[in-house]
């Protein structure tokens, strides 16, 4: 069974290791800057700008497909005014763009010498308009075409600090510049404008994960790691403590001699139902001395009754393990009995240390209520029984339990 299921489970895990980077990293992230702007043409005569204009203002959301590719659609705001040599002016471009990005990081491996320093390159196209000039009697709608590069500089896994450099030409512009008519003849319209902007600001990803997909550097090595680990429990699982055919982690009663007959749940077979187990009364049938060797697979833990995470009531899986017991106790009446309560591992050591306690305290009410005597009983909490995995929940199934010692 083991052999069969294994490899099963491996190609399953292996092929979901392929698919788990687009499982690793946040996609969508929000920016925002500001900067300057220069412009070239077109300007009418007597009009001329600064070599720069301290007025630009960005914002934007970017969503990563990948960690290569991208889609960002952007808000910019850019104020033009003359400079002393000019006659006076004041335009204000508002322009809305959609753009591809494509992370150079990722795609020239920075990774290999830099974990802060990244570039983005973007292109694409956009609408605009011009207004804020008494020279502009309508606003001035305009279409652009973008390309630029980003700088990037890791603050922290969610916070980027960024220099952008955009050139955006501009066509179909009714006005220049400097709020006048384009002074190019009627009917020609080109890219009729260009306007550079250089800005800084932070980009802010967000989501589950630790990192933005500009960052995440997928890492075959760790998922072989997590690979490996989740085999090695998988072989865990399908350990068979007791040799009964019926792996621990579906075993409800894990500690059957071997050569017992057992149901697929690994539980004892009592075929003529008289609440002995049928490899039990076998042994009680040959031999000698009172039983002793039912008194042997009792004190050595072969006989126990188990409990649900965080309950101190037996489960269902248990009835026979009780029945087996009581009816021994009762053919037995010259014969005492300690119960040793345990928990796992998970949880406080004193809650634990109570809840051990209860659960060999109601294993000794169940056994007075079928009539045997508290006289004959003891009880004793032993707290947290740390002798398997406690990563394991299946391994941990096996000591939330009551054993018994018979004297």
């Amino acid at each position: 069974m083991k052999k069969a299921v294994l490899p099963l489970l491996l190609l399953c895990l292996a092929q979901g290791i392929s698919a788990q980077e687009a499982k690793d990293y946040n996609k969508w992230s929000v920016e925002f800057g500001g900067g300057i702007n220069k412009v070239s043409k077109p300007l009418n005569p007597g009009y001329h700008v600064d070599g720069y204009n301290l007025y630009t203002l960005t914002a934007g959301a970017r969503y990563m497909f990948n960690t290569k590719i991208g889609l960002k659609l952007d808000f910019d705001m850019h104020r033009l005014m003359g400079d002393n040599r000019s006659i006076p002016f004041q335009t204000n471009v508002y322009t809305v763009g959609l753009e591809g990005v494509a992370n150079l990081g990722r795609i020239l491996e920075f990774e290999s010498w830099t974990k802060r320093i990244n570039v983005l390159a973007h292109t694409g196209v956009g609408v605009g308009m011009l207004t804020g000039n008494d020279r502009i009697k309508e606003n001035d709608n305009i279409g652009n075409f973008l390309i630029g590069l980003t700088g990037e500089y890791k603050l922290t896994n969610r916070v980027t600090l960024t220099g952008d450099f955009t050139m955006m030409n501009s066509f179909a512009m009714q006005s220049s510049w400097d709020g006048g008519q384009v002074y190019q003849p009627a009917g020609t319209q080109g890219f009729d404008g260009t306007l550079y902007a250089a800005t800084i600001g932070l980009n802010i990803s967000f989501g589950k994960h630790a990192e933005h997909a500009d960052w995440y550097v997928y890492n075959g090595d760790d998922k072989i790691e997590d690979l490996e680990n989740r085999v090695s429990e998988l072989e865990t699982m399908m350990n068979d403590t007791d040799k009964d055919g019926v792996p621990d982690y579906l075993d409800a009663e894990p500690k059957t001699p071997s050569g017992a007959l057992v149901d697929s749940k690994g539980r004892n077979v009592d075929l003529n139902n008289n609440g002995i187990a049928d490899y039990a009364e076998v042994q009680q049938q040959t031999t000698t001395g009172g039983g002793t060797e039912v008194v042997d697979l009792i004190n050595e833990g072969y006989v126990n009754i188990y409990f649900d995470f965080n309950s101190d009531q037996p489960t269902q899986a248990s009835t026979g393990a009780i029945t087996f017991l009581i009816t021994y106790l009762k053919e037995h009446a010259d014969k005492s009995v300690e119960l040793f309560g345990y928990a796992d591992e998970i949880g406080d050591a004193k809650y634990n240390q109570e809840l051990s306690e209860r659960r060999a305290a109601n294993v000794k009410k169940i056994f007075v209520d079928a009539g045997i005597a508290e006289s004959r009983m003891t009880i004793t909490g032993k707290g947290i029984d740390n002798t398997v995995s406690k990563d394991s929940k299946y391994a941990r199934n096996t000591v939330r339990r009551v054993t018994l010692s018979i004297k």
